[in-house]
Formats: C-alpha cells, structure tokens, sequence
C-alpha cells in the first residue's frame, strides 16, 4: 500500500505546488491522477520517488517512510518504483536496446554500468520486453529514429527491467494522438492485470479515465477536490475540478 500523507512541496521561487494532500493507494490499483495543467500532477508523482524533495509530509510505501530515507537507501528503492515520462526521457543517439538495459543500472555495480556492461540474462530479458511492446526488430536502431508512441513503448520496456511493483506514469500520453494514447494504455493496463503492478497514471481526457483506471484522484491548485471511482466524476465534480467554463473533451 502506498500511503501518502499532509504531503506540501514549496519551489525555492515560492510556488506551493502541493498542500497537504493526503490519500491512500492499494496494491493493484490503476490510479489516474487527474488536474489541469499546473495542478500539482507531475510534482506530485515525482516527489514519491524523491525525483523531487518534498517540502514536508509523508510517503508511506509497503510499512517504509521514503521522506526519512538517506540517498542510498531511496536509490534502492527505486529499483522497485518505474518512471515513465511525458517526454520518453530516452537516450536519443544510443540503441533501443541500450535504452531498455538502463533500466537495470539499480541492479549492477557501479563499473558494470560504466562500462554498460550486462549479462546475458539482462539483455534476453530486453529483448523479450521489446517483443511484449511490438519493438523486438527495432533493438538495434537508434532510439531517434522511432516515432513518439514507439519511443514511449520503449520507456514501458526500460520500466519493466526493474521488475517494478508500482510504476509512475507521468503524463505517458500528452504528446500522442487518440490510437496511440490507447495504445500506450492498454501496455500500461496489462502491466497493471497481469503483472498485478501497482500503477499511478496522470491524463487529462476523462474517457481514459474511465476506459483505463480502477480509482481517481483529481488536483486543483495543489490541493486534492477529489478521490474515488472513475464514474463518481459527474458534471458538477468536474466542473469543481477543471472549472465552470470547461468543456468535456472526449479522445476516440
């Protein structure tokens, strides 16, 4: 379980990205975090795995308090935790393949991964995530050359090289148009049913939402408005949380 509690980050600038937000996450559960843009979404998602340092509150995650671990202690952690990026965060002139073994850099000395050494059953084990996500033949191909959904698939790869049971989803389909969004989903969706991977996903179209999550939270102005089922989310919820002008957009 993953719980999170009174959790405030302020920016040195003075921006209160998120106010005491406190809510709880199953094993499991496909949890989309929902918000318009400068809600607090992304801070949110990577102040749990301390890719931001919170200003203060709680990260409970399986009985251990991640704010109260030392940098050592959190980079093992990590191993555990998967990060999938708005942008791929790829390695754009190195191999689809390399991209994908980085993912189990938490895994090898630090004079393996200088040398970007692996083992044989790491990179069998590349391969056969780049198989799952469609991408086997493009292992030797320069990351740059793919597409944006083929460069995202390749992020689910690396995410699932270190055998995560909870992946960070931030933003994952933002830049794509509707059939890759749905695409990228339902690899996301699979990770979540039938490796029973704990998933924490920020979108912005509420019929991904409700297509895709098991639970919802929603931020406003860094504050939590809403948690709980996808279908609760009526009109006035949503207008409560994207404001009374907006209009529902629906992604095919």
């Amino acid at each position: 379980m993953l719980r999170i509690e009174h959790l405030t980050k302020v920016y040195p600038n003075g921006t209160v990205a998120l106010k005491d937000v406190s809510f709880q996450v199953e094993d499991g559960e496909f949890l989309a975090v929902i918000g318009l843009s400068g809600s607090g979404k992304s801070t949110l998602l990577r102040c749990i795995n301390r890719l931001i340092e919170p200003t203060s509150g709680k990260i409970i995650w399986n009985n251990t308090d991640l704010t109260a671990l030392s940098a050592a202690e959190m980079r093992k952690v990590r191993r555990q935790i998967g990060m999938v990026f708005q942008q791929f965060n790829l390695v754009k002139r190195s191999s689809v393949l390399t991209n994908v073994l980085s993912g189990r850099l938490g895994y090898v000395r630090p004079s393996q991964s200088l040398f970007n050494y692996f083992s044989p059953e790491d990179r069998q084990r590349a391969l056969d995530n780049l198989d799952r996500m469609g991408l086997r033949d493009k292992a030797h191909t320069r990351a740059d050359s793919l597409s944006g959904g083929q460069q995202q698939r390749v992020g689910i790869a690396r995410a699932l090289m270190q055998d995560p049971k909870l992946v960070l989803a931030d933003e994952p389909v933002a830049s794509l148009d509707p059939v890759l969004a749905h695409t990228i989903l339902k690899h996301l969706e699979w990770m979540n049913r039938e490796l029973g991977i704990t998933v924490l996903c920020s979108l912005h179209f509420l019929d991904l939402v409700h297509r895709y999550a098991t639970h919802a939270i929603a931020l406003k102005d860094g504050r939590l408005v809403f948690q709980g089922l996808p279908q609760e989310i009526d009109d006035a919820q949503f207008k409560a949380i994207y404001g009374q002008e907006a209009e529902r957009v629906s992604i095919v």
